[in-house]
């Protein structure tokens, strides 16, 4: 799907630029172009990068980036 007609964004787009390390809109501004022409985007930009960094920190499809726990040793 189109995010930015004015740019021709679609998802892959921006699930590519999160692959390539995009966390904020910003980033998406930068590297795509989104939210610089009329900006009608940005509310489905936004949306599409918060679910693309889910998916790419999902505990079930990368274990990497679940939970991190620390085993205290007791002192000597």
């Amino acid at each position: 799907m189109y995010v930015c007609v004015c740019r021709a964004v679609t998802e892959k787009h921006i699930e590519s630029a999160v692959n390539a390390g995009a966390r904020r809109l910003r980033d998406l501004r930068t590297q795509l172009g989104v939210t610089e022409e009329c900006g009608r985007c940005a509310k489905c930009a936004k949306q599409c990068l918060e679910d693309a960094v889910g998916q790419q920190c999902a505990p079930d499809t990368h274990p990497t980036c679940g939970p991190v726990s620390f085993q205290l040793q007791e002192a000597a």
